[in-house]
């Protein structure tokens, strides 16, 4: 049995997995969906970077979980990232769902032209928080009118210095075992950084023809696929997995 600890994007909360968790449980699995401090019923807690990764160490740690998947969607990605490291062999894959990548001393707006500047004007408008997206904004992502209610209305501001800290890590990604979910109308390619990274013999890429938030628009498909994944790697099988080439990339089509 895997035990899956879900773990949205800026903005969610736990609420957002709702759809994916009972087929996972249905399949047998332990599910644990995650809300990060500062997020929607924990919001108002103060929350950096580091206490994201502590949040997900520490829940591995309450629940006492073995062979944990711990699945990380768009910002989450960077502290699942750094979590994966830190809870050492009760690790049995990442995945990483249309997310961004920790990288040792960069942060998630390292890469956008003027991020941190953009950022910190969210904060100093916004109680320290990054506001929320608007509606318009979800456009062309394979999400219904309701799909898009949804969210806008779940959402919660995001912890600022969440996103402008920089991550930590103590040895490089691509050694771990992982999953990426690549979102194609949310760009038909990853980037090149998660691309260096699929051309290692540890991580996986499938595609999804949907947006970036496949737990709303495609719910039951995304769920397949952590199946799949927990599939790849049995109980007690890390040594196996290191005697195997490397996975062929797949593309995914199905049901919502």
């Amino acid at each position: 049995m895997t035990e899956f600890v879900l773990v949205a994007g800026a903005w969610l909360g736990a609420w957002a997995w709702e759809e994916v968790v009972p087929p996972l449980r249905a399949a047998g699995h332990g599910v644990h969906p995650l809300t990060l401090s500062g997020l929607a019923e924990k919001r108002g807690v103060p929350a950096g970077q580091q206490t994201h990764v502590q949040d997900i160490v520490d829940e591995v740690a309450r629940l006492d979980l073995r062979d944990v998947a711990l699945v990380g969607h768009s910002y989450s990605g960077i502290p699942v990232g750094q979590a994966a490291e830190r809870i050492g062999d009760r690790l049995a894959r990442v995945v990483f769902v249309d997310a961004n990548v920790p990288h040792d001393g960069a942060s998630f707006v390292s890469a956008w032209p003027d991020g941190r500047a953009l950022v910190e004007a969210s904060m100093a408008a916004h109680d320290g928080c990054w506001a929320p997206l608007g509606a318009e904004l979800f456009a062309g992502h394979g999400l219904t009118d309701a799909q898009v209610a949804r969210i806008v209305s779940g959402s919660t501001p995001h912890p600022g210095a969440s996103l402008i800290e920089p991550a930590v890590l103590s040895r490089p990604l691509g050694e771990l075992p992982a999953t990426y979910v690549k979102c194609v109308l949310d760009g038909a390619e990853p980037n090149p950084d998660v691309a260096a990274l699929l051309a290692g013999e540890r991580w996986r890429l499938v595609t999804m023809d949907t947006g970036h938030w496949p737990m709303f628009s495609r719910p039951r498909e995304l769920a397949r696929i952590l199946l799949e994944a927990a599939a790849e790697w049995p109980a007690g099988g890390r040594s196996a997995h290191r005697t195997r080439g490397p996975v062929r990339c797949a593309r995914t089509h199905g049901p919502r």
